[in-house]
């Protein structure tokens, strides 16, 4: 990556109607160690929307159609990863209560988290689209 350039990224909030959250352990740097939520590199050429769906079934084995995603948000503050200039497409899917999740690609575990319940060490501002994908009108 060079100085300057922008890594855009895609990220989902994979939520139940029992009201949990699907989160990764993440099994490297940055945040290694860390709850994030599913996620990764828009590849050359890709949609944010379909790196969104690729990256979910990848990380936690969660198949979801493109079509089922609703984009939250765009973060792109300058200082969200100690990386560099990293922009993210945020995504929100509901999925049924039950799916399960298996870990895959980068993830160390996969498991679903009570939204009233969350871990204290969430990665980047994943918080902040969590909350985003809960808000009403969002």
């Amino acid at each position: 990556m060079s100085e300057n350039e922008t890594i855009y990224t895609a990220d989902v909030a994979a939520l139940t109607r029992g009201g949990d959250v699907l989160l990764i352990e993440r099994g490297w740097p940055p945040y290694e160690g860390a709850w994030a939520l599913p996620g990764g590199h828009v590849d050359a050429g890709e949609a944010p929307y379909k790196a969104a769906a690729r990256e979910l079934a990848e990380e936690t084995g969660v198949h979801v159609a493109v079509g089922d995603l609703h984009q939250i948000g765009v973060w792109d503050q300058p200082d969200r990863d100690p990386r560099g200039a990293y922009v993210t497409f945020a995504y929100m899917v509901i999925v049924p209560d039950g799916t399960p999740a298996i870990a895959g690609d980068d993830a160390r575990i996969a498991r679903w988290w009570p939204l009233k319940d969350l871990p204290k060490n969430l990665a980047f501002d994943h918080a902040d689209i969590i909350s985003a994908a809960v808000t009403p009108n969002c």
